[in-house]
């Protein structure tokens, strides 16, 4: 499960590998915004949206816990819920793992020779088929017989790899979206606020007179 989980990590992170090293060619490695005047009604909340950097959401997502993305991202209910399903499919897995190990050993058409009989750890069957006859003789070559995997782990098994392979992938998917849809938000609503127009501009040392474009927040 361990390897199941970094090659899904990897493999998602490959999505957005572009978008970051064109951050790093550009020379914003910590894509930090620029400190200026900020409106009057923004909040912090919003200030915190605005700043938080995909960045930082892809070097969480190394972090072996589902959820953390989410958590960066200010949305801790989503994040528990997420932690939450991949410690039930987690928990699914090991409990399959479990249920699988005692099933019971498959019918034989051949003589049965049991070793440990009763210790269910331990004991091993071995089937005893006929290979040659030598006077009057038979010899017989064993075949051990191996424990068949229990139906209801298998599906424990199944579901629960599913469930924490789902919970990771959404984390990562969805909590890059959610970082992006905040940032998006806060900017569009404040974008909208901005105005410009022409300031005259006056210098009386080149005895120049022209205009400039301002901005008002």
């Amino acid at each position: 499960m361990k390897r199941l989980y970094w090659l899904v990590l990897i493999c998602l992170m490959a999505m957005y590998s572009q978008q970051t090293f064109a951050q790093v060619q550009g020379g914003d490695i910590l894509n930090e915004a620029p400190l200026h005047p900020l409106p009057a009604e923004m909040t912090y909340e919003e200030y915190k949206d605005m700043n938080r950097r995909l960045t930082v959401g892809l070097a969480l997502a190394a972090i072996p816990v589902p959820g953390m993305i989410h958590f960066y991202a200010g949305e801790k209910k989503t994040g528990w819920k997420i932690l939450g399903g991949a410690v039930l499919g987690l928990g699914g897995v090991i409990s399959g793992v479990a249920m699988a190990e005692d099933g019971d050993f498959p019918d034989s058409d051949f003589e049965v020779l049991t070793l440990n009989a009763g210790d269910e750890d331990k004991e091993r069957r071995f089937e005893q088929i006929p290979v040659e006859i030598e006077g009057g003789e038979i010899n017989y070559e064993l075949r051990e017989i191996y424990r068949e995997p229990d139906g209801t782990g298998g599906a424990l098994i199944a579901a629960g790899a599913v469930l924490l392979v789902g919970s990771i992938v959404y984390d990562f998917i969805h909590g890059i979206r959610t970082i992006e849809e905040k940032r998006d938000r806060v900017r569009y609503k404040y974008g909208k606020q901005m105005q410009f127009g022409l300031a005259p501009q006056i210098d009386l040392k080149k005895q120049s007179v022209g205009l400039g474009l301002a901005l008002n927040f």
